[in-house]
């Protein structure tokens, strides 16, 4: 596969920007219907281009809360302790813990990524993220880098092989002491259960969006495509860094970055994307990456081991499996170039 570099020196102040993602509106969107609110910490924006004709609208709000409630404070939520995934965190080792379907799709996605990243995707890695002032509590604790001895505890306690994953029984069991966080799944999986919902009802074109995460079927009433474009991978005012086209074909993007979410001491930065082999926070040059898939859970996944993994591991990845990939790295006189896999330049460029 040919390597594609592009070099970027703009930036253009656009109208929504969330997690990473600009979503563009240009003309009248009148014709489209909104549904927005909150879910898993973050909010959530779903834009259809019809309203099925079999249901209400208000049932139709209904059944999407009911999807979403579900999949965070019954599943995925690490705040809610009544969550499948709290009483899985909160159990003996040892103990089998029963959980739901979607539970268990959830992980076992999460091991194939982690086996196909090397172990840069790891759901254990919860804990240090706690260490490192980034866990569910960070907004109640002065971050600080804590002690090597410390990491290396930690450490020593995590690893996907600790978790035995029974699809037959529908049961998950920890052989250590670890700490699970699907955080970097959990929400393009949440994308992807509402595509499947919106599909069921016949809609044929929406863009939806949890977290950032998103799935993009048709286009729009005017016939053009459905517009998301990548922020400049700065902490300052959001700026345009790349436009997508969906060009009407039925996608998933997710993306992960370091330039958000870090704290700084003793002039070192430190970001949230803690590496689970090291247990340290990532240093590598790559600000951002970016995946186009079928399936929103699995670029939700990829995006977040690429980020881990660094610009040449990463690009390395991308191109041996054929997967469309944009990355973001800092270049020379620290300015940013970008480097994208030939199967996502065809969302460069408008059909």
């Amino acid at each position: 596969m040919r390597d594609i570099l592009r070099n970027h020196s703009f930036s253009v102040a656009f109208v929504i920007v969330i997690f990473g993602f600009f979503f563009l509106f240009p003309g009248d969107d009148e014709e489209i219907y909104h549904l927005r609110g909150f879910t898993m910490g973050t909010s959530f924006d779903l834009q259809l281009l019809e309203l099925p004709a079999q249901i209400t609208q208000q049932e139709l709000e209904q059944q999407v809360s009911e999807i979403l409630q579900r999949l965070d404070l019954e599943l995925f939520s690490t705040y809610s302790p009544q969550s499948e995934l709290s009483r899985l965190n909160q159990a003996e080792v040892g103990v089998p813990v029963a959980v739901s379907p979607e539970v268990i799709e959830v992980m076992q996605l999460a091991n194939e990524i982690h086996l196909l990243s090397g172990g840069a995707f790891d759901v254990t890695v919860g804990s240090l993220v706690t260490l490192w002032g980034f866990g569910p509590d960070s907004n109640l604790l002065q971050p600080e880098a804590p002690s090597q001895a410390d990491i290396d505890l930690l450490l020593d306690q995590l690893g996907h092989e600790y978790l035995v994953i029974s699809e037959a029984r529908s049961q998950v069991t920890k052989t250590a002491g670890i700490y699970i966080d699907l955080s970097g799944i959990a929400k393009g999986y949440a994308v992807d259960k509402l595509a499947s919902f919106f599909d069921s009802l016949l809609i044929s074109s929406y863009f939806l969006e949890v977290g950032g995460e998103l799935r993009i079927k048709g286009l729009k009433p005017d016939g053009v495509s459905w517009v998301p474009a990548i922020e400049r991978p700065v902490d300052t005012a959001p700026q345009i860094f790349e436009v997508l086209y969906s060009n009407g074909e039925e996608i998933a993007v997710a993306g992960s970055g370091d330039y958000r979410n870090y704290f700084e001491q003793g002039g070192v930065r430190y970001s949230h994307e803690i590496d689970p082999r090291t247990g340290r926070p990532v240093t590598h040059n790559l600000a951002a990456a970016y995946v186009i898939d079928k399936s929103a859970a699995r670029a939700d996944a990829l995006a977040t081991a690429f980020m881990v993994m660094g610009f040449e591991a990463a690009k390395d990845l991308a191109e041996r499996e054929n997967q469309a990939v944009y990355l973001i790295y800092r270049g020379v006189a620290d300015d940013f170039d970008a480097y994208f896999t030939e199967s996502f330049s065809a969302f460069l460029t408008e059909r």
